[in-house]
């Protein structure tokens, strides 16, 4: 028997090989290719369990990558406020090429055509006048002194109803085409300044009634409607100053107290209470007559006429020269300068005629052209 001394190994017997060190997930290298054969240590798959929190912010991020991506954000951002200025300002540039291409500014009322005492009837109006002359120097235009009326009204007018007794709504004329109308009052208005809704319903229907009216011209009959009637072809309108002169209305063009006909406000003509109530200083006391001037000139807008100056001097005035301003083409043509569409309907040619309320003039004087 060979005896192995201490520390010495035989030479037909094998010494055990020492342990192998473990090895990591990165020493494995290509085991973990796709294909290779997994041996039997290995998990059968992977668990990711993320921190917390994780999850909130990777989503944060696919988000904000998205929105970098946006071709729109990126614009924004690389020019700021500027982006949306330039839409703004293109839109102005082409409101202001737009309304300086149109032209004056219709009024507030809508389309209205204003016949007054300070303006022409034949459509078209400014929202915007040239200033007063600092001469203007027209004695017969002011309001004459007398009676109280009240200044401003509610804004809203009421209709008269027709005579109960049958004596108004009857149709005056035969010819022509028939236009239908109402006689209202503004509410708010001091019935002893105009004594009563029935007197101005009154004098407004014997008015237009009457033969020297438009009614004997023999091209329109006129006929008053009462509230049932639904669409009157036009309103006369008993009105206060202070609507009067609304931007929509009358306006305030002309420093004077002033009725007119406004289309684009239910055809109305309004009537303006304090020359109602005082007149004017070409018809001196006589309140008659100026009353119905005042309503056959306004009517007359209303039924398509223009204003037209004296057209002989010491003749009767055409109903549609502006008479509540003066009978003086003088005077009625620096009013005139106010209202670029009117201002060559009187001419400056020292031409004076008489106060006249009718249409129809009486025989012998110079018939009206409007």
């Amino acid at each position: 028997m060979n005896r192995v001394t201490n520390g010495a190994q035989s030479e037909g017997q094998r010494s055990p090989e020492p342990p192998s060190p473990r090895r990591s997930r990165d020493d494995l290298g290509d085991r973990y290719q796709p294909g290779r054969r997994r041996t039997a240590g290995e998990p059968l798959s992977a668990s990711w369990r993320p921190a917390p929190g994780q999850l909130e912010q990777t989503a944060a991020q696919a988000r904000q990558a998205r929105r970098e991506r946006n071709p729109v954000r990126r614009i924004t951002k690389a020019y700021g406020w500027r982006v949306y200025a330039l839409p703004i300002l293109v839109v102005i540039t082409a409101l202001v090429v737009f309304n300086t291409a149109r032209g004056p500014a219709e009024p507030a009322g809508g389309s209205a055509s204003i016949g007054t005492d300070s303006s022409s009837g034949t459509g078209s109006d400014l929202s915007e006048k040239p200033a007063l002359p600092a001469n203007l120097n027209v004695p017969t235009a002011p309001l004459p002194d007398g009676g109280a009326f009240t200044q401003s009204g509610r804004m809203s007018w009421h209709v008269v109803p027709l005579a109960a007794d049958g004596t108004s709504g009857k149709r005056a004329g035969t010819t022509g085409r028939l236009y239908h109308y109402t006689v209202e009052v503004e509410d708010g208005i001091d019935p002893s300044s105009y004594a009563g809704d029935d007197s101005f319903a009154r004098t407004v229907e014997a008015t237009l009634s009457d033969t020297r009216s438009w009614v004997g011209t023999g091209k329109v009959s006129l006929q008053r409607v009462d509230a049932s009637f639904p669409n009157p072809d036009f309103r006369v309108r008993l009105t206060t100053p202070d609507t009067a002169t609304r931007a929509d209305l009358c306006g305030f063009g002309i420093p004077y107290p002033t009725s007119c006909y406004i289309r684009g406000f239910q055809r109305s003509v309004i009537i303006n209470l304090s020359r109602w109530v005082r007149g004017a200083l070409a018809f001196g006391a006589d309140m008659g007559t100026y009353r119905q001037y005042a309503v056959n000139h306004e009517v007359g807008h209303a039924l398509g006429k223009s204003h037209v100056g004296c057209q002989a001097n010491g003749a009767l005035a055409p109903v549609m020269m502006q008479q509540t301003f003066g009978v003086s083409n003088d005077y009625v043509a620096q009013l005139n300068q106010v209202d670029i569409y009117n201002s060559k309907a009187v001419p400056s040619d020292g031409k004076v005629c008489r106060p006249n309320a009718w249409p129809v003039l009486d025989l012998g004087d110079s018939a009206p052209t409007g």
